[in-house]
């Protein structure tokens, strides 16, 4: 398990390229959702349907959660590829995170 430091470190590097990722879709076309970021939790909040997906590092357990379509997501550091991922299917953050988008678009 990586320590305390190495974790705020990639956790932080990978919200924040999430962060220019769905800034990026948000200008580029009417995304139909804004992004704000608060003391490192990024929130990106839908008009239609009303909805919030909530990100945030859970450092005690070295995680990155994500809370969105009334689940909890919670990815963990792979070394390998150097990115956080869900175990149960592989995705890596900035994947998961638009097909959750598209999913809560789609209703």
């Amino acid at each position: 398990m990586m320590d305390e430091q190495e974790f705020r470190k990639a956790a932080e590097s990978a919200i924040d390229a999430l962060k220019r990722h769905l800034i990026a879709r948000e200008e580029e076309n009417e995304a139909g959702f804004e992004v704000e970021e608060q003391n490192g939790v990024l929130n990106v909040v839908f008009e239609e349907p009303a909805s919030k997906f909530v990100i945030t590092p859970n450092t005690p357990v070295r995680q990155v959660w994500i809370s969105a379509l009334a689940t909890s997501f919670k990815l963990e550091w792979d070394a390998v590829s150097g990115s956080f991922t869900l175990p149960k299917t592989g995705e890596k953050l900035i994947p998961l995170v638009d097909r959750l988008i598209e999913q809560n678009q789609a209703g």
